[in-house]
């Protein structure tokens, strides 16, 4: 079953963040059994032709390759899409008119904007009618969901005809109201609970990113409701079993 008709379903799926830029880590991450992965290039150092060949190692481990774009912004949208990536996440979706502009950027007309080129997606112009057919029917387009006036909107962004979920940024919604990483705060969890019921009223997948490596947190976010999960960090995942492995180490010898 394909990534869209899960979101369609309703079916939880978990996926992860890539953010080193290197093809062994994402190997490595395959084998955890991540059924897509995110290239991050809004907020690491990968450039395009990195995020190309990251795209294309995602996919030959037959899993896949979403990126959340640096903007919602229509030339870095189409050329990362034109690269051949599965989805894409939006950051910064505030309004309706945010939501609008993710889809007319990433659907050919007459349902979007977006710009024609013959680039790897379409078999570099060999199959460009079967492309331009699995645009309308398998692309995945997610909003992110990271900034207090999107919750304030969040009713008219879910009614968008095209947008196939949410994700919530934690860090940088907590941000917007002030109180940048501090996710206990009572205002800060009402936000989020809003998105949450919201999603599921309008019977769109809500998402979060779950930045941390404790699978007991991911397990919170499912209870809660999220379908469309994103798990740790690439170099957290290292971060993490290094730490902790020299911790137990270093305590064992004293």
């Amino acid at each position: 079953m394909s990534l869209k008709q899960k979101l369609k379903n309703g079916e939880l799926t978990i996926g992860s963040w890539v953010m080193m830029g290197n093809s062994l880590s994402i190997e490595v991450m395959a084998l955890a059994g991540f059924e897509w992965l995110v290239i991050d290039i809004e907020h690491t150092s990968i450039d395009l032709q990195t995020a190309e060949n990251l795209i294309r190692t995602i996919q030959a481990n037959c899993i896949k390759a979403l990126v959340r774009v640096s903007k919602n912004e229509e030339v870095i949208i189409k050329r990362i899409l034109d690269m051949g990536a599965d989805g894409i996440i939006v950051p910064m979706v505030c309004s309706k008119e945010d939501a609008i502009t993710a889809v007319n950027y990433a659907k050919y007309p007459p349902i979007g904007k977006r710009g024609v080129g013959l680039y790897r997606a379409s078999g570099y112009g060999t199959r460009f009618e079967e492309y331009k057919k699995w645009v309308n029917e398998e692309l995945v387009i997610i909003a992110q969901i990271e900034h207090i006036e999107a919750v304030n909107n969040i009713d008219d962004i879910l009614q968008v005809a095209g947008i196939d979920g949410t994700i919530i940024g934690p860090y940088d919604l907590s941000g917007s109201m002030g109180y940048p990483g501090e996710f206990e705060r009572k205002d800060v969890k009402i936000a989020v609970q809003k998105v949450l019921d919201r999603c599921k009223i309008h019977n769109i997948p809500s998402g979060f990113h779950v930045v941390d490596t404790n699978p007991e947190n991911l397990k919170q976010k499912i209870d809660q409701g999220c379908t469309f999960l994103a798990y740790g960090i690439d170099y957290f995942f290292l971060r993490d079993s290094a730490m902790n492995g020299m911790k137990k180490l270093k305590e064992g010898l004293n």
